[in-house]
């Protein structure tokens, strides 16, 4: 029996974003500290990091706020904070499961999973997930076995 999984955004870019903020921190410092012939009110210039700092902390809140949980014989999709969404799918109901990177996406190890199903008129897309093919195949083995025998599936999602 395959176990439930939980899936969530990748945080690869968003700690390249961290990263690049303290680096182009530390490059301003490092110039204000420096330099001889600075125009006046050159120490605005931290505003920058700082400014892009707080939009990436923003961007990695939002981002903690998406989850996927698949679970025995449902599929479970969250997002929101103050106010929440829920969607609870039965894994016999999806029908296409689908994985798309872009060139940077697929340098890092993530991608996007868009999950099709049957009477819905949207898909569930949860965007730059960590190892998207190998979540894609779980889902879809999950269904497989729900199909063959869907009376063995029911009642191993309670108690989450």
């Amino acid at each position: 029996m395959m176990r439930a999984m939980v899936l969530r955004q990748s945080i690869k870019i968003i700690t390249l974003s961290y990263v690049l903020c303290l680096l182009l921190a530390v490059g301003i410092g490092v110039y204000l500290a420096t330099a001889k012939d600075r125009p006046p009110h050159s120490e605005w210039m931290l505003l920058v990091p700082a400014v892009l700092l707080f939009l990436t902390a923003v961007r990695h809140a939002k981002r903690r706020m998406v989850r996927m949980d698949v679970l025995g014989d449902r599929l479970r999709y969250q997002a929101g904070f103050l106010s929440k969404t829920t969607r609870t799918i039965e894994l016999l109901k999806v029908q296409d499961v689908r994985v798309d990177q872009t060139l940077l996406q697929r340098m890092l190890g993530v991608g996007n999973l868009s999950l099709e199903t049957a009477g819905m008129g949207s898909a569930i897309i949860m965007p730059s997930i960590d190892s998207p093919q190998t979540a894609a195949d779980h889902i879809l083995g999950l269904a497989k076995a729900q199909r063959a025998h869907p009376a063995e599936g029911a009642g191993q999602a309670g108690g989450v």
